[in-house]
């Protein structure tokens, strides 16, 4: 789900910064996935710190405790990177990470992909502006692959030792 989020739907471009939202196993492995697209920065975020030391076995190279600030998460990011993230993946299924993964990206070319799944009565709210500022939002389910044809070329990248579990 995670790999394939990145790979497939988020599409960072080589030295392109990535957040992602939620370091349990998607979240590892949408930093696996921007590892190998060849991103610059990936910041993860996760209130649990102890998640950071086996995410920088994934290529996660900052991180970032929503708890250690007293302003939203989307505003730590964007001051730094100086505007905002090129690509950022929400894999907690929480609102707040799902709205925060959107507010974070850049303006103009920023795209956020929704990963986790919501609680069946929440809503995502933001202002429109977030919108005609041109970023992009997608959601995704099992990472856009299909089974029968991508799963095995994915058993293959592990088996060479291109992606890690």
């Amino acid at each position: 789900m995670g790999l394939g989020a990145t790979l497939n739907v988020a599409k960072p471009k080589k030295g392109q910064s990535v957040a992602i939202f939620g370091l349990g196993a998607v979240g590892l492995a949408a930093a696996e996935g921007a590892r190998i697209a060849g991103a610059s920065r990936i910041i993860g975020i996760d209130l649990n710190p102890s998640r950071f030391n086996e995410a920088k076995n994934f290529g996660v190279t900052e991180f970032v405790n929503p708890k250690d600030y007293d302003k939203p998460v989307q505003e730590v990011i964007a001051e730094m990177t100086n505007g905002g993230v090129d690509r950022s993946l929400e894999c907690s299924g929480s609102i707040q990470a799902m709205i925060s993964a959107f507010e974070c990206v850049d303006d103009g070319w920023g795209v956020a992909v929704l990963v986790g799944v919501p609680n069946k009565d929440d809503a995502f709210k933001t202002h429109p502006m977030n919108f005609l500022n041109e970023r992009t939002l997608k959601g995704t389910f099992f990472g856009n692959y299909k089974p029968r044809t991508d799963i095995p070329g994915v058993v293959e990248k592990y088996m060479n030792k291109v992606i890690f579990l």
